[in-house]
């Protein structure tokens, strides 16, 4: 065999060697959230909200009075002033992330003056804060899809009047108890129930609510607890895309959000480590300050 051929050879046998053969590249060590210190933590602010555009998506509905209104509007002017004053670096919003280039077009335009603000708190709250610090974007780091599974393994409805639990259900869905919340933003200026709605007593009290609708359903397929299993895991991806998009610890995220997503939010950013922890309340009350 010439030296031709047994080069040829040779190179037909390493192009056909598997690629285990081949040494990988060593892999850069990646710091896990639960070893960060608390110097090495961004800080992570979670202003739970009533929906300001009434667009009644919760399951408990809350109406808010008109917030485009001249005094309304003066006092979410003061909401976005105290807000400033702890200067947020970034700010995230309850928009799916597949619309982020929707949300950069609003928010460019807005800056532009060629689009006006609507009445929810991404608009009235998110933009206008944005704006007033002269950042260049605002974050969209929502996941609301179907989780895994039938649509009817969730629900709860169905899973209620299964289990004999109508009354627990209409219990649950009684207006009246929406109508606390409606009574609150409505006895006072948004600053003081923004602090109120995100106070630990109130946020663990919405919480609490969840472990009700777990119940609604029988122990076969458990509706209800699939459903609440499927609320936990909506707010652990948002809580992921919030960890994407800040690691550098003088990184300051404001997260705007419903304020059913601010308890497991901030539950969430401490458990991990990942976070440290401002509550709102403290820079919304003009005596906190």
């Amino acid at each position: 065999m010439s030296h031709r051929l047994l080069f040829a050879l040779a190179l037909s046998l390493a192009a056909a060697a598997p690629a285990a053969a081949q040494t990988p590249p060593a892999l850069q060590p990646v710091q896990l959230l639960s070893e960060r210190r608390i110097d090495e933590r961004p800080a992570l602010m979670v202003l739970g909200t009533a929906h300001l555009a009434n667009n009644n998506a919760d399951v408990l509905r809350t109406e808010v009075d008109d917030v485009m209104s001249p005094a309304r509007q003066a006092e979410i002017e003061a909401v976005v002033e105290a807000l400033a004053r702890w200067r947020p670096t970034r700010i995230a919003v309850e928009i799916d992330t597949t619309g982020q280039a929707r949300l950069d077009r609003r928010y460019a335009d807005y800056r532009a003056g060629t689009y006006a603000l609507t009445a929810g708190e991404v608009d009235q709250i998110g933009l206008r804060l944005a704006a007033r610090l002269g950042h260049e974007r605002v974050y969209a780091v929502d996941w609301n899809d179907m989780p895994p599974g039938e649509e009817a393994d969730y629900d709860w409805e169905v899973g209620a009047a299964a289990a004999g639990e109508q009354a627990r259900m209409a219990t649950l869905r009684n207006p009246a108890r929406g109508q606390r919340t409606t009574d609150l933003v409505r006895s006072r200026p948004i600053p003081a129930w923004l602090a109120v709605m995100n106070s630990p007593e109130f946020l663990l009290g919405m919480h609490r609510t969840y472990y009700e609708y777990a119940l609604l359903g029988g122990p076969e397929v458990n509706q209800g607890a699939n459903w609440v299993g499927a609320w936990h895991g909506r707010n652990l991806k948002i809580f992921a895309n919030l960890v994407r998009l800040a690691d550098d610890p003088g990184e300051r995220v404001l997260v705007i959000y419903g304020a059913g997503h601010a308890f497991l939010l901030n539950r969430f950013a401490e458990d991990s480590g990942a976070f440290n922890v401002e509550r709102p309340g403290a820079w919304l009350e003009p005596s906190a300050r």
